[in-house]
């Protein structure tokens, strides 16, 4: 009876820390950001950027609030340095003027049963409104006390709306470099 009685205060204790408003970081060790394009019209290249920060904020519900993070451009990894240098280059991101991409979200909205955060991107040093599906796990305890939730989304985006249009034209019609982007995000994030 003590063991139960011990365990539900624990759970009460958990939960009502849980339900009060919390900003959670990413923790980039554990973290992971990508996208996907059309490479020749036959196949798809796959690249991340290693280097990102931001913020998640759950209201009193544990539902999400707000999110904001950057990404460093020159994190791009494609697993071709070539490439990298060329995607750093002004041709796409122009890393050298533009440094960074950005995400501020603005509202949140349930569609269905899917979540939505409706925000500003800016990329190339161009901000457009984007929605963002997402889904959020947890919150969990972590091997160190500390309290953790995953962060899910994914969404597609046309990269020529943010000014990056370099291309070229094959011999069959096809473009080199696709114009729609995939992006995925995955994320634990700690509580601050």
């Amino acid at each position: 009876m003590k063991t139960s009685l011990l365990t539900m205060a624990m759970n009460l204790m958990f939960a009502s820390a849980v339900l009060a408003a919390q900003t959670f970081e990413i923790d980039p060790s554990h973290a992971s950001i990508g996208f996907t394009v059309d490479h020749l019209v036959i196949s798809k290249v796959r690249g991340d950027f290693r280097d990102f920060s931001g913020t998640i904020e759950l209201d009193d519900q544990g539902a999400v609030q707000k999110v904001s993070s950057a990404i460093e451009v020159k994190s791009i990894d494609t697993n071709i340095q070539n490439r990298d240098e060329h995607l750093k280059s002004a041709d796409f991101f122009d890393a050298e003027n533009y440094p960074k991409i950005s995400f501020q979200s603005k509202s949140v909205r349930q569609d269905g049963g899917e979540s939505v955060l409706i925000g500003d991107l800016t990329i190339h040093g161009v901000t457009k409104e984007i929605e963002l599906p997402f889904s959020v796990k947890g919150p969990v305890k972590g091997p160190n006390g500390e309290t953790r939730i995953g962060f899910q989304a994914s969404t597609v985006i046309n990269r020529k709306d943010f000014g990056m249009t370099w291309n070229k034209v094959l011999e069959t019609g096809g473009l080199v470099v696709g114009e729609e982007v995939e992006i995925s995000i995955n994320l634990e994030a700690v509580g601050a």
